[in-house]
């Protein structure tokens, strides 16, 4: 059960991180008197075009590798998949 916590939090701590330097989140401050208020920002845009843009990415290497497979069978076409 402890290793379960464990990935899960560091999970949210990657996500976190990755999120706050691809400008995912943006976290702000302000004080009034002897109060701080703390708030976090998400940029769902940024989120999808980032999203939009890996899924893209994996599709396009997915056709490089069947690409190159397709090339090597018909290079030994004794050779069946």
């Amino acid at each position: 059960m402890r290793g379960v916590l464990f990935v899960l939090v560091l999970l949210a701590l990657v996500i976190g991180g990755v999120g706050f330097y691809r400008g995912w989140f943006q976290f702000s401050t302000a004080n009034s008197d002897d109060k701080t208020t703390v708030s976090v920002t998400g940029d769902k845009n940024k989120i999808k075009e980032d999203v939009d843009k890996a899924k893209d990415k994996m599709q396009d290497l997915g056709r490089q590798v069947k690409d190159k497979n397709q090339d090597k069978v018909h290079d030994n076409p004794d050779r069946q998949p």
